[in-house]
């Protein structure tokens, strides 16, 4: 019990580190986390499948079931959100951006979530990325005292590698890619 609270510990100083350094706007640190362990992990999922049963159509919902128990058999979850009233402060602040801080704002939380997934990788620690906001959005904030200005972005949900990822498709090259000198 011991090893296992202090795994959660470090993992929380990890992910609190990590959002601390990624970068902002600005300096806006406009991103806002709440990571999840144990029963608070396992009623994200049982909330979120409690949601999607009458937004799923009822053959596929077995396959919503699977996946869901399976985020819910991980170690835990990150709630990624962003706090809307840096946005609109820094707005105000700044008219002459004020277009470009909620764009700003949305790739901070990018580029904070892409260094978390990482900064878990490094300690082998499987994560995937998740999006069920605006759906869960609601009951998620009254679960737990989420401010009405913090709005949902992503979950990423954290544990042992169970399965190598999939492999993946790519594009071509010539469709993505453009050099010049």
């Amino acid at each position: 019990m011991v090893f296992y609270f202090s795994s959660l510990i470090l993992q929380f100083k990890l992910v609190k580190e990590v959002v601390r350094e990624s970068p902002t706007a600005f300096n806006s640190q406009t991103q806002r986390v709440v990571v999840l362990f144990d029963d608070a992990h396992k009623k994200l999922w049982s909330i979120t499948e409690e949601v999607l049963k009458p937004l799923t159509p009822e053959e596929n919902f077995p396959a919503t079931q699977e996946k869901l128990q399976g985020f819910a058999n991980a170690k835990g979850t990150i709630l990624f959100y962003e706090d809307t009233d840096v946005v609109k402060t820094l707005q105000e602040q700044f008219e002459l951006y004020a277009e470009n801080f909620p764009i700003w704002s949305d790739q901070a939380s990018g580029l904070t979530q892409a260094n978390v997934w990482t900064a878990l990788a490094e300690k082998n620690i499987g994560a995937n990325l998740q999006h069920y906001n605006p759906v869960i959005d609601e009951k998620v904030a009254a679960e737990w005292d989420i401010p009405a200005n913090w709005k949902l972005r992503a979950q990423l949900v954290f544990g042992s590698i169970e399965a190598e990822p999939a492999e993946k498709e790519y594009i071509e090259d010539e469709n993505r890619f453009r050099v010049f000198k």
